[in-house]
This record gives C-alpha cells, structure tokens and sequence, in this order.
C-alpha cells in the first residue's frame, strides 16, 4: 500500500482515507501543502526562492514551481506542513514562523492523473543564501532565486526573461521565462508574487 491521504468532498468534509495513486486517478478532493520564501536584501531589492522539479515528476517535470510543496499525509494537521520544508529544503522552521495567505482551490489534469487539491498557502521570510540550502535531490532538481520586481514585469507581460541566481542546475545564473514557470489556469506564481511584495511592504492582510 502507497502513501495514504484523508480525502473530502467540495466543502472540504472529510469522506475517508485512501491511496495517493487511487485519489489521483479518481480525483478525490485532498489538501496539500504550499510555501514560497522570500526576503528583502540590505539594499531594499525583493527576492522569491522557488524550485525546479525533477525531470522523473508525473506533472510539471523539468518546471519553476513553489519553493515547497507536498501533500499532507491522511492525519497530518495544518501545522504538520514545515515537515516538507524540511524534508525539500533542508531547514528547520516552526509552524509560527510561517505567514498563512489562505487556501487555493486549485484542479488540473495530466493524462490519467486527474488533480483536485485544497492547497493550504504560507510565505515564509527567510534570508538564506541559496547556496546554504541542503535541498532534497531526490524531489527536487535544484533552486532557483530572482528579484520579485523582475518576475512581476515577467508575467506581466513587460520583459521576456529575467536573470535568476541557480544552484543544481549546472550553471550559477539562467535566464527565466514564463514558459519556465508552472502554469495553471488560476495564476499561482503572478498570486504569489502580488501578495509577497504585499508581504514585505509591511501588510497585514493577505490573501493569495
């Protein structure tokens, strides 16, 4: 028997516990968990830290995606979600530390794989040089870090790359696209950038 996740219908009840491969191929509503860290640097310049997926990964292989992401294991609380930043990461982070901005109702498609999550959202503010990560190869293909300034203007439409600081990827710095990024159709990484540049400002309400 694989990995076992609680599963709930539209309203976020909760119906049972079943295998991750079956809810996958059934499209079970499940919940998720999503974190992008950033920081502000001493000269005022905002940065998102994201990574980029294997190129073995059943969705998105070889994309820019969240700087963690992972499903919640079937009783796993909200709070139990800093287990992937440490596992992804390498760090250690209490649940106190994170900044919630709220939960996407997120679904997709690839092939057979039919993907509904409830994927509960943080921002993380941490100021770790991304050569000090010690992330977990076997999920992730390496990390990626650029100015959130530079990534608006990107998906915005007013610039058809940004320079990107890398590590694991063969090359210290890459140019980023669009077509990099992972791309569902409600906008996660232009969300993520609008409410991290919220964040650093200094306000208090945010929703992604």
């Amino acid at each position: 028997m694989g990995e076992m996740l609680d599963i709930y219908d539209e309203n976020l009840t909760h119906l049972g516990v079943k295998d991750r491969e079956a809810v996958h191929r059934d499209g079970d509503w499940h919940r998720v968990f999503h974190c992008w860290v950033i920081y502000r640097d001493p000269a005022g310049v905002d940065y998102m830290l994201v990574q980029k997926r294997r190129p073995d990964k059943q969705t998105f292989p070889n994309m820019l995606d969240v700087s963690v992401g992972g499903h919640y294991a079937a009783g796993e609380t909200i709070a139990d979600g800093v287990r992937e930043i440490r596992e992804e990461l390498g760090i250690d982070v209490s649940f106190e530390d994170l900044i919630p901005v709220g939960l996407r109702v997120t679904v997709a498609q690839f092939g057979g794989l039919i993907d509904r999550e409830f994927a509960e959202t943080f921002l993380l503010i941490r100021d770790t040089d991304i050569g000090e990560y010690a992330y977990q190869r076997e999920e992730v293909a390496g990390l990626v870090v650029f100015a959130i300034d530079d990534a608006l203007a990107l998906f915005h439409g007013d610039r058809q790359t940004i320079p990107a600081r890398a590590v694991g990827l063969g090359a210290d710095t890459l140019e980023a696209r669009v077509e990099d990024f992972v791309q569902v159709v409600d906008q996660p990484f232009y969300k993520a950038l609008v409410v991290a540049k919220q964040c650093l400002n200094g306000e208090r309400y945010l929703v992604i």
